[in-house]
């Protein structure tokens, strides 16, 4: 196995030790079982009966509570290993993971892209937030023992918290194309000083996601309709909608999250809040790109 790099790594490790030493433990025990009772009471003469056994309770009881307790061992401790890779904290460091055929493109809080490597700081929570160009990817870090499909046209999550300094490679796990193989990457786990001085080298020039976000706000339209302050106009403000709940005329809600505002975008009129009506934002024509800005933007409108 690859080093455990990640605070969860040896709870995944000890999980899928633990199923298989046991599923080979019953695939010796069961096989070795067979061949003894094969050679036992194969038939020796024309006369020799096998013995006519019908049952034994102790035997039917324990491969009833035995295998019970271990299925149950491994539903709870596999759960809670699954909550908490699913359940980042609220202090991770988010960075945006753009995969397209066949390379990966990292955007950090300050603004700064780049492909090929990533760089993290180390013992702090990183949450990775993907989403496909084209066909669907798969990004995999075996060392964190994280992976998690990237799809075009919806965005999934992602988080670790690397352990140990040292560069790690990153994998696409979902077949994309004739250069799938290639499609690779480095994470680069630095001290958190390396990692401010890394992230705030925009030799490039590029502006933090949220000031581009308000700039298509301002550029796009957007602003005509959706205020900032909290105060309402012809649709929603933008001011406190980023994780709250979202209530619809129909009677559903969903929390305001990144495919929420994705939809919101490319289809207003999926879902309508309560309070507005339909038909009264026009389809406005947005590249990823800025879509991701103004979320990045919404998230500064506490």
């Amino acid at each position: 196995m690859p080093v455990q790099a990640s605070t969860f790594a040896a709870n995944v490790d000890f999980m899928n030790n633990f199923i298989t030493y046991v599923a080979t433990f019953c695939t010796l025990g069961i096989t070795g079982v067979m061949i003894y009772f094969a050679i036992r009471y194969r038939k020796r003469t024309e006369n020799d009966l096998t013995p006519n056994i019908t049952h034994n309770a102790t035997v039917e009881t324990l491969w009833t509570v035995i295998p019970t307790i271990v299925c149950a061992f491994v539903f709870y401790y596999g759960t809670m290993d699954y909550v908490d890779m699913r359940t980042p904290p609220a202090n991770s460091i988010e960075i945006g993971v753009r995969g397209y055929q066949w390379a990966w493109e990292f955007t950090y809080p300050t603004g700064k892209k780049q492909g090929e490597e990533l760089v993290v700081p180390v013992n702090r929570p990183i949450k990775l937030i993907t989403k496909s160009d084209d066909v669907n990817h798969s990004f995999f870090i075996p060392a964190m023992r994280v992976k998690e499909d990237v799809i075009g046209g919806t965005y999934h999550y992602l988080w670790f918290e690397a352990n140990q300094t040292g560069e790690f490679p990153i994998f696409c796990t979902e077949y994309c194309g004739k250069n799938h193989s290639g499609m690779l990457a480095k994470l680069r786990v630095v001290s958190q000083a390396e990692y401010d001085d890394h992230i705030h080298d925009r030799t490039k020039g590029e502006l933090p996601p949220e000031e581009l976000g308000k700039a298509v706000w301002i550029n796009k339209g957007c602003k005509g309709c959706h205020s900032i302050d909290g105060s309402a106009v012809v649709g929603p403000s933008w001011k406190g909608i980023w994780g709250n709940k979202r209530e619809f005329v129909d009677g559903s809600n969903v929390n305001a999250d990144e495919n929420y505002i994705h939809e919101s975008i490319a289809n207003p009129n999926a879902h309508i809040v309560k309070g507005y009506q339909a038909g009264v934002m026009p389809m406005i024509p947005l590249t990823n790109e800025e879509v991701n800005n103004i979320i990045a933007f919404m998230k500064t409108l506490k």
